[in-house]
């Protein structure tokens, strides 16, 4: 974990100690902690999120510093152009496996890279927890599409059964 980072910036330090005992709001002469008077609860700064550095150093073409993200992006893209063309039978089965595929390979990216550019939305436990789960969700549900499914599990056929009756 990094060091704590301070939310104020350079030049501005809140209010003294000696303001906020003489501020008319101040309730019974206590100073209140830190921020502003008049808005004391903005964030004046978000911090990245765990691994949001660049994928690539610095110098490197603004495509090569989130190669992680444009990768996950470009076979979600083919996984969607197979299945809004439907060059063949079953391409929607194939599309979804691939932008499953696809998902699950950027939960992968974000476990194993210590630094995935944009990928990096929130921590990586979250991350890779809402990739992984999207991903494995969208796989069983195309394999599992009528007609024709190439996935049976039977107590969820059941469930269904039994909730439709």
């Amino acid at each position: 974990m990094g060091a704590a980072r301070s939310h104020e910036p350079a030049g501005d330090t809140g209010t003294s100690a000696a303001e906020g005992a003489s501020a008319p709001d101040a309730p019974s002469g206590r100073a209140r902690a830190g921020g502003s008077r008049r808005f004391p609860s903005i964030t004046r700064d978000t911090a990245r999120p765990e691994g949001g550095g660049r994928a690539a150093p610095g110098d490197a073409p603004a495509p090569a510093r989130q190669w992680p993200l444009l990768s996950v992006l470009i076979a979600v893209g083919v996984g969607l152009l197979v299945v809004a063309t439907e060059p063949f039978g079953q391409a929607f089965r194939i599309g979804l496996v691939i932008i499953g595929a696809a998902l699950m390979a950027g939960a992968a990216l974000r476990w194993t890279l210590p630094s995935v550019g944009m990928l990096a939305v929130r921590s990586r436990f979250t991350d890779i927890t809402t990739y992984g789960v999207l991903g494995v969700a969208i796989v069983l549900l195309a394999l599992m599409a009528q007609p024709r499914p190439w996935l049976n599990i039977p107590f969820l056929e059941d469930a269904v059964h039994f909730t439709v009756r």
